[in-house]
């Protein structure tokens, strides 16, 4: 694909690094010109500098021929503009715009063709705090994904020492829970791959994921290590974007505490809040976070704009004695550096809010893809389509499929309809994947890659023969 991706930001660079790897055609356009000389020496795309707002700069970029392009620049109004513009003058296929305020979602008739023509829209932010929200819920994943609209859930958790399952064979999890059907997409060992078999052994570190009814992950989770406490008290570092977002959601639910360095942000977001307690200071401090009764917190979440504040905050607070910290941390090599280290989860921002993206981008019907290990693996949701002569799938048993190594269908969620675009969709039976499952056309297949490399193979694999059409 041909491909204009406006802003060099966090979410931009990233998706550019995603894309290119797969061998679009990618122009980026931004105002910085440092950033774009910085992601021009690590990436084969090309850059435009300049307002990409602007007919003559989109121009420039080669958008006459353009098929898709993704506005993730810091303003609302350049996005939306943009993609007025991309509509208009050059007819360009799809827009995706990233748009940061919730005003939007409220008047969805502003992004319709006839008003901003945005095709998709996104909130990093948002889905960011959603994301935030799951790893409350369940503090002993290290990731918690939704596939089938939440119907089947992907779950990374550590396995560690005393856990039922840890030292044995990976058939054993159907013995030790026969009414509870689970599949173990992968294990990571010292970080490389294993896809595992039922005779592989599961140790304690290994970093496990496994799909299941989201209904049964709790459950399945127990196996490889012993239940957390629930999480009841948290601590959140950092009043912006994404923190006010979490505290304002949690806050019914949870004692949460907030610490804001900056005043005036702090006093705003006191105001806003109803139930949460702001404090105006550092989170660095080691003295302000005794006195707030840290070693008490349940849970303690750095997600301050500097990833360096993040990081020794998150050091800090768990040496004090908080039970788990997450640090939201924009460099990658950071959070591979620091990931099951003394912080228990290192997330990128722009990581997990781009499969939204990569979902519009992918070809065939993908209905979700979610980046996983900071963008190291993939999971995919494909819907198959067509019948046994135009499908390389359908009508097929999974141990009948030539799935490249590395990759491996966990589950197929049937029966799942959609009556209109953008509907929820209706539900489905849950089928984890054994050897003997038959796909069927309209299967929503829940794939696992353990590599990003393997996207083009499978998207070829699952695409529909020219019979079909």
């Amino acid at each position: 694909m041909k491909i204009i991706i406006l802003g060099a930001g966090q979410v931009g660079s990233s998706v550019a690094e995603s894309l290119v790897s797969e061998a679009n055609e990618i122009n980026v356009i931004d105002t910085d010109t440092r950033r774009l000389r910085q992601l021009q020496d690590r990436l084969d795309l090309r850059t435009v500098v300049g307002n990409a707002a602007l007919p003559s700069v989109l121009r420039q970029a080669g958008a006459e021929d353009t098929d898709l392009l993704i506005a993730v620049t810091q303003s609302d109004q350049t996005n939306l503009c943009a993609c007025r513009t991309a509509e208009t003058l050059f007819k360009i296929p799809t827009k995706i715009a990233r748009l940061r305020s919730a005003d939007y979602s409220v008047h969805p008739e502003l992004l319709d063709a006839k008003n901003f023509a945005v095709d998709f829209s996104i909130c990093p932010e948002q889905i960011v705090t959603d994301y935030l929200l799951k790893l409350i819920e369940f503090p002993e994943a290290l990731q918690v994904l939704e596939f089938a609209d939440g119907m089947v859930s992907l779950v990374a958790a550590r396995a560690v020492a005393g856990g039922p399952l840890v030292g044995h064979p990976v058939s054993d999890l159907r013995r030790h829970m026969p009414e509870i059907d689970a599949r173990i997409a992968a294990i990571y060992r010292r970080d490389q791959p294993i896809m595992p078999t039922g005779e592989t052994l599961i140790e304690a570190g290994d970093e496990v994921f496994y799909l299941a009814a989201t209904r049964d992950i709790r459950q399945v989770m127990t196996e490889l290590r012993r239940r957390d406490q629930p999480t009841r008290r948290l601590m959140i570092a950092g009043g912006g974007n994404i923190g006010s977002r979490l505290a304002e959601v949690a806050q019914d639910r949870y004692q949460v505490k907030v610490i804001e360095a900056n005043e005036t942000r702090a006093r705003d977001l006191g105001s806003a809040l109803n139930s949460a307690l702001v404090l105006c200071g550092d989170a660095t401090d080691e003295t302000l976070l005794s006195a707030e009764n840290i070693d008490d917190m349940d849970f303690f979440l750095a997600l301050t704009n500097d990833d360096e504040n993040n990081i020794m905050a998150a050091l800090l607070a768990k040496n004090l004695g908080a039970r788990r910290v997450l640090a939201l941390i924009n460099r990658r090599a950071y959070a591979d550096l620091l990931q099951a280290d003394r912080i228990d989860i290192a997330i990128s921002p722009a990581q997990v809010s781009i499969g939204s993206l990569l979902a519009h981008v992918r070809r065939g019907d993908v209905a979700a893809v979610h980046s996983l290990r900071r963008g190291a693996a993939e999971a995919l949701e494909f819907v198959v389509h067509g019948d046994a002569s135009t499908s390389k799938v359908i009508g097929r048993h999974i141990h009948e499929l030539d799935l490249p190594r590395g990759a491996s269908i966990g589950a197929i969620v049937r029966g799942v309809s959609q009556d209109t675009p953008g509907a929820s969709l209706r539900l489905g039976q849950v089928l984890i994947a054994h050897g003997d499952t038959l796909i069927e056309a309209e299967d929503h297949v829940i794939l696992f890659l353990a590599s990003k490399d393997l996207v083009p193979k499978i998207e070829r694999y699952f695409q529909v023969g020219l019979a079909f059409f």
